[in-house]
């Protein structure tokens, strides 16, 4: 098996559409003042502000959970989740050579946040809840000095660690009635806490900005207040605001040279106070709790990151707000490329759906339906108009410019529309519900027809997939059936029947065959003609399959699932011939554009990724 792997070529990863908002400081800014960084998954990524190339760093095998960069620029750490029982990964990267410089273990479950020591000597990581430990790490030996329980035993958990700007030996930590100024005691090994005197003040802080010259550190708490400190005798000096407390609590600070403090508060407000008294001077709204704040030194510009999966850049003088950055926040649930092009793709998922264009992975149009969610999605293949699947039952088209909604088909099926395909005439669509029934719709001018309704599938269609002549069509559902359908008759042609749930169908492009594949973690191969069955390939190690598409020489096909990986496939050979890694979420759909240059992936991350197609199978 080892030797099979060595074989198997790595896909390329051109672009990511994504970025992960509930990373507690998860968006910084490299000192360079060129590059944003921030997390997508298992993946780091380096995105140049100038024209926002990108590039990728990837190491991680789960979740990235927290990050660092040191104050020269040269060192990035990152920190990972796993699962319960195993010990999470800190990497930390060398940034020139945009490599692993060393990859350190010893916390448990998850890494929960890191800071750099100012002269890039040390680094001290914070273990997450389930355990509760500070380590110190000599970066240039990488290996790890001393270690020690982050709170008391009658104090709550730790969530936040930061280095002192000006001392190397020196650091502060902060959690749930937790407050500690540290000093690293190097000959002996030792780190040892000093707790900071509070009074009758209990408080939960989730972060900490340090003054320039470390007399004072201020702590951003849940209950919407800031604490502010000195450094060198750990005694409260003040708390605010008194009156109007910041809403759904402080996620992030940052000090401005003025000597004023930004604020980003859970409600989404980004607010310039009053570094002694904490009075708010300016705010602006932005949509989604604001999780991150990176500043250039000169602080004349920040960079913002929110829950909503949003990042902005904020002019510092009048806090006007542009938005740089979109992606989708929850699951994606379908991608659709239009038919002769590689420019442009749309994704579908709760709320929204939206298209972007290929080389600048920005998005070009979104569509909102509140409180709905998009299940499927398709472009007519003369590119009018968008097809899409809600699951209040309705099917919505759209026009692909504007967003405009040309008709919409109410009641199309009861337990929501889960599966829809377009006619290559443009003139029917085909729909599958949640109920099992497949339904031909007819487009008329400015209304439509139900032409038939078929009724056979037991439970939920997953897709649906058109013969080019437009009169017979194939339909996957979760009852195991794969339904070929003449679409001049109505009635069943043919029946396969395979003992999964089946998510995926496709039909090679000569169209005597079909493939399918669900959550047997098996690709099928079927004769259209009688149903038979002519081979399975064992497609995933673990999870289901939940995306397939095929080339449009049908030599090659391509998988994604569970396992997170994306998968090339010969069609002839059964066999695999490139690899994918970078989906930290199952991934749910994948797509290739018609002159098979680019293929885009899915997750239910709301990750977006785009992969170069092969040039050697697309060619020869």
């Amino acid at each position: 098996m080892a030797e099979e792997a060595k074989e198997i070529a790595h896909l390329e990863l051109e672009a990511v559409i994504g970025f992960n908002g509930f990373v507690a400081s998860g968006l910084r800014l490299h000192p360079d003042k060129q590059h944003l960084i921030y997390p997508l998954g298992c993946t780091i990524i380096l995105k140049r502000i100038r024209d926002d190339k990108q590039e990728f760093l990837q190491g991680h095998t789960n979740n990235v959970s927290c990050i660092a960069v040191s104050s020269s620029g040269r060192y990035i750490s990152s920190g990972q989740v796993t699962f319960m029982g195993f010990k999470a990964d800190i990497i930390i990267w060398d940034f020139a050579k945009r490599a692993i410089h060393a990859r350190l273990q010893l916390h448990k479950a998850k890494v929960a946040a890191l800071s750099f020591s100012p002269n890039d000597k040390y680094l001290v990581s914070l273990g997450g809840q389930d355990d509760g430990s500070i380590v110190i790490w000599n970066v240039e030996t990488k290996l790890a000095i001393c270690g020690s329980p982050a709170s008391a035993k009658s104090a709550g958990h730790c969530f936040t660690v930061q280095y002192s700007n000006t001392d190397d030996y020196m650091f502060v930590s902060a959690g749930n009635g937790t407050l500690r100024v540290w000093e690293l005691d190097l000959p002996n090994r030792k780190i040892r806490p000093t707790e900071c005197q509070t009074g009758q003040l209990k408080r939960i802080v989730h972060c900490i900005e340090i003054q320039e010259d470390d007399r004072f550190f201020y702590c951003g708490t849940t209950s919407g207040d800031i604490l502010k400190v000195n450094l060198k005798t750990g005694l409260l000096n003040s708390c605010g605001p008194l009156k109007q407390k910041f809403s759904k609590g402080i996620n992030a600070l940052k000090m401005v040279k003025s000597g004023n403090i930004v604020v980003a508060s859970g409600d989404g407000c980004i607010t310039l106070c009053s570094g002694n008294n904490f009075k708010m001077l300016k705010q602006v709204q932005l949509a989604g709790g604001v999780t991150s704040i990176a500043m250039r030194s000169e602080g004349q510009q920040l960079y913002v990151g929110t829950e909503e999966a949003q990042i902005y850049c904020l002019d510092y003088m009048d806090l006007k707000a542009e938005l740089i950055s979109t992606s989708h926040s929850s699951a994606v649930n379908d991608v659709a490329i239009p038919y002769g092009t590689s420019e442009l793709f749309a994704t579908c998922s709760k709320d929204d759906i939206r298209v972007w264009h290929v080389g600048q992975a920005k998005e070009r149009l979104r569509i909102t339906i509140p409180n709905m969610t998009c299940n499927a999605l398709d472009i007519m293949i003369d590119g009018r108009s968008i097809i899409s699947a809600w699951n209040d039952g309705k099917i919505r088209i759209f026009a692909p410019e504007t967003g405009k909604a040309i008709m919409v088909i109410n009641n199309a099926h009861s337990m929501g529309v889960t599966a829809v395909a377009g006619t290559r005439d443009c003139r029917k669509i085909i729909s599958g519900g949640g109920e099992g029934k497949v339904r031909v719709w007819e487009l008329l001018q400015g209304c439509q027809r139900l032409l038939e309704t078929m009724k056979e599938h037991k439970a939920s269609v997953t897709d649906i997939k058109i013969k080019s002549n437009d009169k017979e069509c194939v339909t996957a559902g979760t009852d195991g059936a794969c339904i070929i359908w003449d679409l001049v008759r109505y009635v069943r042609n043919q029946m396969v029947l395979a003992n999964t749930l089946l998510h995926c169908v496709c039909y090679h492009p000569e169209e005597y065959q079909i493939i399918t594949s669900g959550t047997d973690r098996k690709v099928g191969y079927w004769e259209v003609y009688d149903g038979s069955a002519i081979r399975d390939l064992e497609a995933s190690q673990s999870g289901a399959i939940n995306g397939m598409h095929i080339t449009q020489d049908g030599r090659h096909f391509v998988t994604g699932g569970d396992d997170k990986l994306v998968k090339v496939w010969s069609y002839a050979h059964g066999e695999v011939t490139h690899v994918g890694v970078g989906h930290s979420g199952s991934i749910t759909s994948i797509r290739i554009c018609t002159n098979s240059r680019t293929l885009v992936s899915t997750s239910a991350d709301g990750a977006i990724l785009r992969w170069r197609f092969p040039q050697c199978l697309s060619t020869g």
